[in-house]
């Protein structure tokens, strides 16, 4: 066959094609376990942040084991009900209709046996996805942690979201104002909301994205309001 040819360029260029193709194809499927295994700890990691627990990637898993229970979700009836959490994604599940619905939740213990619930967040920001974690008392209404992350949000303005002064600003807030579940609001410096909620000051110069928080706040705790409600009446 002439190698200078047109043909022989077609099939040395398919050929090159499949083989590569085929390598690519093989190294993912070779990866994908330890692709799996690295997202699992850095959700592990993100969700023991959300209770103020600092861990590596060399420690997570153990922690978590130690500390996180997600043997549970919440039922439409808002009751706490057997079933496993850690892999339910909460954006899909609030996509189904109410009554068929499974709302993931982690439960904390902590050394004292007193339990923390991590509610998951999904949301979006100025240029992409937001997600979080954000524990609550067992009160069923203080704010014990909070946890947010973002994918490609401006550095120094809503990418500061992620920082612990931001995320600081939400321990010891409340869902709760008089009995009427009113989520927290993020508002710019210097304001305060009309409707009494609790707020948190929002990131200076990141207005879409602190607001992108409020709403993801609005959104996903508020289906977990009735279970919320349920503890608060345990402490009655």
């Amino acid at each position: 066959m002439n190698k200078q040819g047109n043909t022989y360029t077609l099939i040395y260029t398919s050929v090159m094609v499949i083989v590569v193709a085929f390598i690519l194809a093989f190294a993912a499927i070779g990866l994908k376990p330890a692709q799996e295994k690295n997202i699992a700890i850095d959700k592990m990691s993100q969700i023991l942040s959300s209770v103020n627990i600092v861990s590596t990637p060399e420690n997570a898993q153990e922690l978590y084991g130690k500390y996180i229970d997600d043997s549970y979700v919440i039922a439409p009836n808002g009751q706490l009900t057997q079933g496993e959490s850690f892999h339910l994604d909460l954006a899909a599940q609030l996509k189904q209709p109410e009554a068929q619905r499974s709302l993931p939740i982690f439960i904390y213990t902590d050394e004292k046996e007193s339990h923390k619930y991590i509610i998951p967040l999904s949301g979006s920001g100025l240029w992409g996805p937001i997600w979080g974690y954000i524990s609550v008392d067992d009160d069923g209404n203080t704010v014990y942690g909070a946890y947010f992350a973002h994918q490609g949000e401006t550095p120094g303005l809503g990418a500061e979201i992620d920082k612990p002064p931001f995320q600081k600003q939400f321990q010891g807030k409340h869902f709760f104002i008089n009995g009427k579940f009113t989520p927290i609001t993020v508002e710019k410096a210097g304001q305060k909301p009309q409707n009494g909620a609790d707020y948190v000051d929002a990131v200076s110069g990141g207005t879409i994205t602190s607001k992108g928080v409020q709403t993801m706040l609005q959104t996903c705790v508020k289906p977990y309001a009735k279970f919320l409600e349920s503890l608060n009446s345990n402490q009655i």
